[in-house]
């Protein structure tokens, strides 16, 4: 594994891991001085694996109203938008609702994952989308191709966390 801010570095990467702490717009911010939106336009056009988590999978969106309106990546042309729910952030685990041809959930349905956040997309169109419910519906991962986002940290979610990045591993 390789951590870096070099855009031909990750370009070239077997496996682009995308990750996000903290909020969109700082996020993007980021993203946008390592010309990371390009990066990751390629990979996505040449089938290269990547995979968002959390805020770096809502950052694949075209915005986000999170303390106010920013422009994200655009790969996908819905928006993030704030969750419905008597309580946010959204911290804790949750069980999602995988598609039936869920690859990054092979073997791991019914478990739950560790969530933190209050923003989430609700539909990705044409993708293999998998579903959490915390106040309203909205979308967990989704596989679009080589590229796969998770709203939730699997990192952070024991045994079925590690599952899903072996999943996604495979396809390296």
């Amino acid at each position: 594994m390789i951590l870096t801010s070099d855009p031909d570095v990750a370009l070239e990467a077997t496996g682009l891991v995308v990750p996000g702490v903290g909020a969109f717009a700082a996020c993007m911010s980021g993203l946008n001085q390592v010309k990371a939106a390009e990066v990751i336009h390629a990979r996505y056009s040449q089938s290269r694996p990547t995979i968002g988590i959390c805020i770096g999978m809502q950052v694949l969106f075209a915005d986000s109203d999170e303390n106010g309106s920013h422009v994200g990546i655009k790969i996908w042309s819905t928006s993030v938008t704030k969750l419905h729910a008597p309580v946010l952030p959204h911290m804790g685990w949750n069980t999602v609702e995988p598609d039936i041809n869920s690859s990054l959930f092979d073997g791991i349905e019914g478990e739950s994952f560790y969530f933190v956040h209050s923003y989430a997309a609700r539909d990705l169109p044409g993708a293999v989308n998998t579903y959490a419910t915390h106040g309203d519906k909205f979308l967990a991962a989704t596989e679009d191709g080589a590229l796969c986002a998770t709203q939730f940290h699997p990192e952070k979610s024991g045994k079925a966390g590690l599952a899903l990045i072996k999943n996604w591993s495979r396809g390296l």
